[in-house]
């Protein structure tokens, strides 16, 4: 069944800036369909045109009867006087009047026993349970903890709550209320990532259609089916998630930048050969000759001239107005820092989303560690900036570990330095491999990867979720970095890594920051991806130079070749014969053009017999030019 329909919708704020221009698409029962696009693109516009908000210019849209659509951003005006808990049972109101109305009936059932008061009861008793009316309480408690909508903020009045407060309450109302169609624009704002794993699974199992807005690339992974991308006001459709939309975006522009080249270099050809046509035509050439000239201007006509297809779309925005949202833990732009006048290197641009595990490698002394150092704060950056996600809580773990007083034990570290109770530092050291006197060494007293696992217990006890390491297994014997490795990997959230371990590297990176003298390079992958790019970079400069020097040694051969000394195919007799399968091709084609404006049918068809006469008119210009080449041959001998 079709939810919503929108067909050929046209908008316009300013003269002559269409925002929407033709936007068509159709929204099926039960779809999550992610609206992606630039900002400004349209995507908000359209969710205001769908609920009334404003009206399109031209075109229509159509949304199923009967279907409640539920968007974030309406916000109903509540009393005052009302607390958040009282908004939230107001978004239940529809069940709780459908409750009012059986115990109603029910008082009218003990005088009147008829059929059509029972069946009324029935029906309505059908869909209060249907609706989850026994649930009321347990559906409202469950959505309210998945938001982080606490007991505090339930009891405080939904007036004097912030705006990021009142849109995770608007978000939780529009569940309560079973809407059939949920529009939801950035819904993870003002969520924090547990939030957004929450809103992620609960959208999962959401039955109803879904039209979402976001910038979270793995909360638009998990959360929807398919895309639909505004583009110069119009949609384009991608039938899987936010991953596949990437691949197929990349496949279809490599697709269309390629179709721009071919026709731009066909469009060349083709004029070269209709002026040399037209030169041969004038000089005394046959009524055929002037014939071929006109076809060929034909042809240029219906090519037109090619558009170059846009780039894949690129984050530029003005850093003071950036708003972080979803998985955005990291923005940097134009980040650059040198030493003594040479360049360690220039970042000019990287996002980091949640979860990324990312390697930053690089020769000793490339600048890796005063990365790290200036996200830390520890060192200044020459020009350029950064910020961390509003939510992003980063810890770190330098090369050279230092604790306040190494004369206390690591419990009394954990204690005075981390402010935890004598238990809670017993059962944290336990659980990072400091049981029983091990827990009461001086940390002065223990070892390199001992002291790296205790600054790591002490980081892990803060609610993290951004990791910054640099160099983790230096110094440490096999079983410490055995032990390290197996504390990552219990760890979800995002690390960074600085490393000259291999295999730590692999186990672990999935994004690799190389630093290569003062170059950056962003390779999102594995390492072994990473190397297996760099290796194949090297093969296509090879070929690069092997390409030139067998075109400067066929250009030396031609130098040295006399004109006359060529040989003298028939190639009258060629062309004549490239001319006549030209004749007959166009004849098909224009009757294929008659049956497809009939039946609409043979596209395909017509598509190969065109590819086929592109081959054949190629041949028959270098013929023409091989014609040309023997003339003047003949002329000078």
């Amino acid at each position: 069944m079709i939810e919503i329909s929108v067909n050929n919708i046209a908008k316009s704020f300013e003269v002559g800036a269409e925002v929407l221009s033709g936007l068509s698409f159709l929204l099926h029962t039960g779809e999550h369909v992610g609206i992606l696009g630039a900002n400004g693109s349209g995507k908000t516009t359209l969710f205001r045109i769908l609920t009334g908000e404003i009206t399109a210019d031209s075109g229509e849209y159509h949304i199923a009867e009967g279907r409640r659509l539920g968007l974030v951003s309406q916000l109903p005006v509540f009393d005052d006087d009302l607390s958040t808990e009282d908004v939230l049972k107001e978004a239940q109101r529809s069940i709780t009047d459908t409750a009012a109305e059986l115990a109603a009936l029910e008082k009218t059932m003990a005088t009147d026993f008829s059929r059509q008061v029972r069946e009324k009861y029935d029906r309505l008793s059908e869909n209060f349970r249907l609706r989850g009316g026994y649930n009321l309480d347990f559906e409202r408690n469950r959505i309210a903890n998945g938001l982080d909508i606490t007991a505090e903020m339930r009891e405080a009045k939904f007036s004097l709550l912030s705006g990021g407060e009142r849109t995770r309450v608007n978000l939780a109302r529009l569940f309560l209320e079973d809407a059939d169609i949920l529009l939801l624009d950035e819904p993870t704002n003002h969520l924090d990532l547990k939030a957004t794993q929450w809103l992620s699974e609960y959208l999962a199992g959401y039955k109803g259609s879904v039209l979402l807005i976001s910038h979270d690339r793995y909360f638009l992974d998990t959360a929807v089916h398919r895309c639909i991308e505004i583009e110069d006001g119009k949609a384009e459709l991608y039938s899987g998630n936010y991953s596949f939309y990437l691949e197929e975006r990349r496949r279809r522009c490599e697709e269309k930048l390629l179709k721009y080249e071919k026709d731009s270099e066909k469009l060349e050809q083709l004029t070269q050969a209709a002026e040399r046509m037209h030169l041969w035509a004038n000089m005394g050439g046959t009524r055929k000759m002037h014939s071929r000239a006109a076809s060929i201007d034909k042809r240029i006509e219906r090519l037109g001239t090619p558009v170059k297809p846009k780039t894949a779309r690129q984050l530029k925005v003005s850093f003071k107005e950036r708003e972080f949202s979803g998985d955005e833990v990291l923005f940097i732009e134009d980040l650059e820092k040198g030493y003594g006048g040479k360049k360690l290197f220039k970042i000019p641009q990287a996002l980091v989303r949640g979860g990324e595990r990312i390697a930053i490698i690089g020769a000793n002394g490339s600048g890796k560690t005063s990365l790290i150092k200036i996200l830390m704060g520890e060192e200044k950056q020459d020009n350029g900036h950064f910020k961390f996600g509003n939510q992003i809580k980063p810890a770190y773990l330098p090369q050279i570990i230092k604790f306040t007083d190494e004369n206390r034990t690591a419990t009394e570290t954990l204690i005075y330095d981390s402010r935890a109770s004598y238990q809670e530092a017993r059962d944290s050291l336990a659980a990072f491999g400091f049981a029983g006197e091990d827990a009461e060494k001086c940390v002065s007293d223990l070892s390199g990867g001992e002291q790296s696992r205790l600054r790591l217990c002490m980081l892990m006890r803060s609610d993290i979720n951004l990791l910054i390491l640099d160099e983790p297994t230096n110094h440490l014997d096999l079983a410490s970095r055995e032990w390290i490795e197996d504390c990552l990997e219990n760890y979800g959230e995002t690390l960074i890594f600085v490393s000259h371990d291999r295999y730590f590297i692999e186990k672990f990176a999935s994004r690799i920051w190389s630093i290569e003298d003062g170059e950056f390079t962003d390779y999102i992958g594995t390492y072994a991806e990473y190397l297996a790019y760099k290796k194949q970079l090297e093969y296509v400069e090879k070929a690069k130079k092997a390409k030139n020097t067998e075109k400067t040694g066929k250009n030396r051969r031609d130098k040295n070749e006399k004109p006359g000394k060529k040989k003298s195919p028939n190639i009258k007799k060629q062309k004549e014969k490239t001319e006549e399968q030209i004749k007959s091709i166009e004849e098909q084609i224009e009757l294929l053009c008659e049956k497809a404006v009939t039946y609409g049918s043979d596209y395909i068809k017509l598509m190969e017999i065109e590819e086929e006469k592109d081959v054949l008119e190629n041949k028959l210009i270098n013929l023409y030019e091989q014609w040309e080449e023997l003339y003047e041959a003949l002329q000078g001998s």
